[in-house]
């Protein structure tokens, strides 16, 4: 019955001005209004917000041209555009009147049979719709998406007293395959569950932290990472965020929530914090900064974290000053979040999963907290709570002697309230490897990687390294795992349920190799690179890689040498080597000098463009922007919105290119020589000496010349892919050589950031 191709959205600030980018992501046409500007230009408002989604720093379109997407207006000349809408999505400010005001123009204005939802996560949706019509009532929910929408998964979805099944349904269908998020659909209740349990774990962190008298950077160095949260922390995730904007969410929720929520004790004012409101030390959107200062690298400037006392910026701290303090830090975060999350079953909502995945959706968690608190032991955490003499709350005592999670006849299973379990079952052609993994076991596995049977004569490799760097570890596996499945499988998966697919090559590794001199055991493990991935390129079964978020450097190289990649939308992919003084040392120059020199159909031409491209370490942040730099091939390639469907489909394409499938093979490359050669060998020197290129970025670009021509070699002669590898493998050891490659190697394992020498 109902359906979504037009959309229009109400509010042009940040959300919904993030709801209309993602839909025009999606490839729906979508109008933008918002309150007419005084002056000619009426529209000025949304004209400016629209300019907002193409922020360099974080753009909320796949690609630039979906913008042609989005129709702007104002909400006094341009109400009559609402009538070809199937969804108008409001998101203006948090005012219940103001709210309810433009719910009567809208229903004025809007077709039979069309959707209308907030973005609220504050008022009741008894209280929107009251005084509305049933038609209104029962066609009308509330979809509250999180910030950046275009990355965050989460999309929490309320259903009213009177909201129709259908409409429920086509929203969560809706949000999950054209929006690509995860859907948690949520009781009507103070914050749901993503803000109501995330924004408890902030402010118990924040709290605890002044409490215990701890420096923004110790409290980080716990509350982050370690714990399977954002490296933000807390007090880096208040400047991100904007301390002021934290102090009006918080004020909201304490608004809203009962009088007995364990809310409350952590949500007072700190003085601290007022003062640095009043002094305009608001975080990172305040340009003065926030807890911390923000670092300069190039100027060997570190970032400085605020003292409290003074307001003024001081060298951060690197460690806890007090391990017995880091201690029970940590464990007053766990302690109050986990306790406060199991707390909210069943009554604010019946399953755990939903919890968990609002928090490892909206919250960028790598566990949930029942799944925190399975880690710890649910007996362990029990029998700490009582220690301290802290309350156990009842659906924890229900887990007691058991987990919240098991794996029973190879299905994954969840705790219910009553004490039974329940198969976990995602909607169709969702998938997530972190859950089917526990009910698997490895072929193969070693510290870096593993390799699967997923059935179906279906292999899989998954990466699992810090950040999914690639090392000897992850060729080693890669290795077996082509072996293996040449003789047992018909199609081979690479894919991991990780933020990142893989973020390059083991950095750590290249710079020990240097470090010790060591350049003849650098070329044998690239060779070694090298000749797996060419096993990957032409094992006899299908190859096809499912990745998300970073595939740059060694991690692209990985791709390159598959039949066939789903991507996820957000993904980005680049060769990233030149930013560290080296090249692509796994083949990642071959194929791009393939690719080039196939879609010019010239091979000088494509050693052109693949040296300007790997020289600049160019990098897509969608497979949209991917497709016109070669590293996306219209076609053969494809990619979807939700990742948490990349399996699926990198699953379904697999079986279908197997039983006839055959690698085919690629003759020799006939090489521009050495004029050309010498051609970009000109052109690095007059880019330097307008200033636009480093020495060291001469030096490198050098060597990919070196590379994508043949040398000093005559035109026309031919190289096979194993002759081009060899140059690769030249090309990395010369540069590996110099000192200007070590510092730039050190300075980016330093600071996550590129040193121009």
């Amino acid at each position: 019955m109902y359906e979504i191709n037009k959309a229009a959205v109400i509010g042009a600030g940040t959300m919904g001005l993030g709801i209309a980018g993602q839909l025009a992501n999606a490839g729906v046409d979508v109008v933008l209004l918002d309150i007419p500007a005084a002056g000619d230009n009426r529209n000025a408002i949304a004209e400016r917000a629209l300019q907002r989604l193409l922020d360099p720093q974080q753009p909320g379109l796949l690609h630039a041209d979906c913008i042609e997407r989005i129709r702007i207006g104002n909400i006094d000349d341009d109400m009559h555009l609402l009538r070809d809408a199937d969804w108008i999505a409001e998101a203006v400010v948090e005012r219940l009147d103001v709210k309810q005001a433009l719910y009567q123009r809208i229903d004025a204005v809007r077709k039979p049979g069309s959707i209308v939802s907030s973005n609220t996560s504050t008022i009741p949706i008894s209280l929107l719709v009251a005084n509305m019509p049933e038609a209104f009532r029962s066609e009308f929910a509330i979809t509250h998406f999180f910030n950046p929408v275009r990355f965050m998964r989460l999309l929490e979805i309320v259903r009213g007293e009177a909201t129709r099944a259908e409409v429920m349904h086509c929203l969560e269908k809706f949000g999950d395959e054209r929006l690509g998020k995860g859907i948690v659909i949520c009781k009507d209740t103070p914050g749901f569950l993503g803000n109501r349990v995330g924004v408890f774990a902030i402010q118990t962190a924040l709290h605890a932290a002044f409490r215990m008298g701890l420096r923004p950077e110790e409290a980080d160095a716990i509350f982050g990472r370690p714990m399977g949260i954002p490296k933000t922390g807390v007090f880096g995730l208040y400047d991100l965020i904007g301390i002021d904007l934290m102090r009006d969410v918080v004020k909201s929720l304490v608004s809203i929530l009962p009088a007995n929520d364990a809310f409350h004790a952590v949500a007072a004012e700190i003085p601290v914090m007022t003062r640095m409101i009043e002094a305009g030390l608001v975080g990172n959107k305040g340009g003065k900064g926030g807890f911390y200062q923000p670092a300069d690298p190039a100027n060997g400037v570190r970032r400085k974290t605020l003292d409290f006392n003074t307001l003024s910026y001081v060298g951060a701290a690197h460690v806890v000053g007090n391990p017995h303090a880091g201690d029970n830090y940590a464990w007053e975060i766990l302690a109050n979040t986990l306790s406060y999350a199991a707390s909210l079953v069943p009554e604010v909502n019946e399953s755990l999963v939903a919890i968990d995945d609002a928090m490892k959706l909206g919250y960028n968690w790598l566990q949930g907290p029942h799944e925190m608190i399975d880690a710890i032991g649910v007996d362990n955490f029990i029998a700490r709570l009582e220690k301290d003499g802290r309350d156990v709350p009842a659906f924890v005592r229900t887990a007691a002697g058991k987990s919240f999670y098991r794996v029973h006849n190879g299905r994954l299973q969840y705790l219910l309230a009553d004490g039974r379990y329940r198969n976990l079952e995602r909607a169709a052609g969702v998938i997530r490897f972190s859950e089917q993994r526990r009910t698997l076991t490895a072929l193969e596995e070693n510290e870096a990687a593993s390799y699967f049977d997923l059935g179906d004569g279906l292999g899989l490799i998954e990466f699992h390294s810090k950040a999914n760097a690639l090392g000897p570890g992850s060729i080693e596996l890669i290795a077996a795992a082509v072996a293996h499945a040449s003789d047992n499988m018909t199609a081979l998966l690479i894919h991991n349920d990780a933020q990142h697919f893989s973020c390059g090559a083991d950095l750590q590794s290249i710079l020990d190799f240097i470090a010790s001199q060591d350049l003849d055991g650098l070329d044998r493990f690239l060779d070694h690179y090298q000749q797996t991935m060419l096993a990957l390129k032409y094992a006899p079964i299908p190859v096809v890689a499912a990745p998300s978020g970073l595939s740059v450097g060694g991690g692209f190289e990985v791709l390159l040498h598959t039949d066939k990649v789903v991507y996820h939308a957000n993904s980005v992919t680049g060769l990233v080597e030149s930013l560290v003084g080296v090249v692509p040392g796994g083949g990642g120059v071959k194929e791009m000098l393939y690719r080039w020199s196939g879609q010019h159909g010239d091979v000088t031409r494509g050693a052109w463009s693949a040296f300007m491209n790997i020289g600049y370490g160019k990098t897509a942040r969608s497979p949209l922007e991917a497709e016109p730099l070669a590293m996306f091939r219209s076609g053969v390639d494809l990619y979807i919105m939700n990742r948490d469907r990349l399996l699926a489909t990198a699953r379904r394409e697999a079986l279908a290119m197997a039983g006839a499938y055959r690698a085919q093979r690629r003759g020799p490359l006939a090489m521009p020589g050495r004029e050309v050669y010498a051609e970009m060998i000109a052109w690095l020197k007059k880019a330097r000496a307008r200033g636009q290129l480093t020495p060291h970025d001469v030096t490198t670009g050098t060597q990919i010349a070196m590379i994508v021509t043949g040398g000093d070699i005559a035109a026309g002669t031919e190289l096979s892919e194993n002759d081009i590898l060899a140059l690769e493998r030249r090309a990395f050891g010369i540069l590996g050589a110099t000192r200007l490659t070590r510092a730039r190697i050190e300075f980016m394992l330093e600071h996550g950031t590129p040193l121009r020498n």
